[in-house]
């Protein structure tokens, strides 16, 4: 199942924690940071892991087509988590940069 205690959605820790805080926390905690927000792309890219992000980039979409979506795809997105800093989850396809 996608959602693990390996991996931590920026809900999941606290909705009034600033990226920083969100940051630091996956960085001390060893934790991928899984998140729609682009903030967190453009600063995996200036620094070196950890934590590692997941940006989900599937636009807005019913949570139920959220969740069949990413379930269909999750071990795909886990192993390329295992070989990159950044991956990028788009509707049709997924994309590593380590």
């Amino acid at each position: 199942m996608w959602k693990e205690s390996d991996f931590i959605h920026q809900k999941d820790i606290d909705d009034t924690w600033k990226d920083a805080q969100i940051w630091e926390y996956a960085k001390e905690n060893n934790l991928t940071i899984i998140t729609k927000d682009s903030d967190f792309s453009d600063k995996i890219l200036l620094y070196a892991p950890p934590p590692k992000v997941i940006h989900i980039r599937f636009g807005n979409m019913k949570m139920k087509d959220f969740f069949y979506l990413i379930t269909e795809i999750w071990e795909e997105i886990k192993v390329m988590n295992g070989q990159n800093k950044l991956v990028s989850v788009f509707k049709d396809r997924i994309e590593g940069i380590n």
